[in-house]
């Protein structure tokens, strides 16, 4: 297994190299990619910016605000967390399968003392009835990407004032504070680890994942880029993750919303106008995973009646699971027409 430690602290940077290492390097074995960034919100790609986070707070805060390709929920990042992604070839893992995909993170995490950690719900990781770990995943071309978020030494308070928590997601946890729901991980590490900063956890973390002592160990399996490679990083930060655009995909005035959250699935809604009978406009938001970018799904519906056999019959075609994984195209409808 390869690995690449991201030397900028900038979200944006970081997730443009992710994308470009993806697209990019050539997947023999796996690849584990470690990133630490200064405070940040990362939304899932079919979030509604403005519902998800307090734009207010963030601006006030200097925090910084982008958009992932994946699904899934809004994380908060600070220097206290490490995220880590794994590239693996598409047929390597089985899509929506996050236990397989962080079992190196927790093999590691358990020989640094933290035992007892568990999956719970769709994609997160706890210890002590807690969560201390947020994934996502998707698939492009013939790859499979997984990649996490792991609470080290986060400020809590920060967390709480930042996002936004769905009255769905409130109801299905039984709990009115993010605060009460998560946790750092370091206090349930080994005592040897608990002074450490979360570089120094990072590489620590790395050793145990590895096997080995020191980095040193392993310095042959660390990945190096090129100028070349810097170059066009930096053009995918600027066109992608830095763009107003792309972050907030501003949505038109819609007639109609459809709203509802699925125990498999997870929050699905849906924005509509209807006009002489057509769905003129059309977009899908929530906190769900596809291995098929929602646009796709959305342009399949834009101009066609808006009647239930209508539709019926283009899903039929382009089943909703593609899109939103673990929907089923009668979900979909029973949530468009009742």
């Amino acid at each position: 297994m390869k690995f690449f430690r991201m030397p900028s602290d900038d979200i944006r940077m970081n997730l443009a190299t992710e994308e470009y290492l993806m697209d990019n390097v050539v997947i023999q074995e796996p690849c584990l990619l470690l990133y630490i960034q200064k405070p940040c919100v990362i939304i899932g790609r079919n979030q509604n910016a403005y519902q998800e986070i307090n734009v207010s707070y963030l601006e006030s805060e200097s925090i910084v605000l982008t958009r992932r390709t994946s699904g899934g929920g809004a994380v908060y990042d600070d220097l206290g967390n490490m995220s880590f992604s794994f590239v693996t070839k598409k047929d390597a893992a089985l899509f929506g399968d996050y236990q397989s995909a962080a079992q190196p993170i927790m093999k590691g995490l358990a020989a640094m003392g933290a035992t007892g950690i568990t999956v719970h719900g769709r994609n997160d990781l706890y210890i002590d009835d807690k969560k201390f770990s947020g994934n996502a995943m998707y698939t492009k071309k013939d790859r499979t990407y997984a990649h996490g978020t792991l609470m080290f030494d986060v400020d809590l308070d920060a967390l709480t004032h930042v996002l936004h928590v769905a009255e769905e997601k409130i109801a299905s946890k039984a709990t009115k504070s993010v605060r009460k729901s998560v946790t750092n991980i370091k206090p349930y590490l080994a005592e040897a680890y608990r002074d450490l900063d979360t570089y120094a956890f990072r590489d620590a973390l790395l050793c145990h994942i590895y096997g080995v002592s020191s980095m040193e160990e392993i310095a042959d399996q660390e990945l190096q880029l090129t100028g070349e490679d810097h170059q066009a990083i930096e053009q995918l930060f600027h066109d992608r993750y830095a763009n107003p655009q792309w972050i907030f995909a501003e949505a038109p005035a819609f007639d109609w919303q459809k709203r509802k959250r699925f125990e498999r699935v997870g929050i699905v809604e849906i924005n509509f106008s209807v006009a002489k009978g057509l769905i003129t406009a059309l977009q899908i938001h929530g906190d769900f995973f596809g291995q098929k970018g929602i646009e796709s799904l959305q342009d399949h519906l834009i101009g066609k009646p808006f009647e239930a056999q209508s539709i019926k019959e283009i899903l039929s075609q382009h089943p909703v699971d593609h899109y939103i994984h673990q929907m089923t195209n009668d979900e979909f409808l029973a949530l468009l027409f009742h």
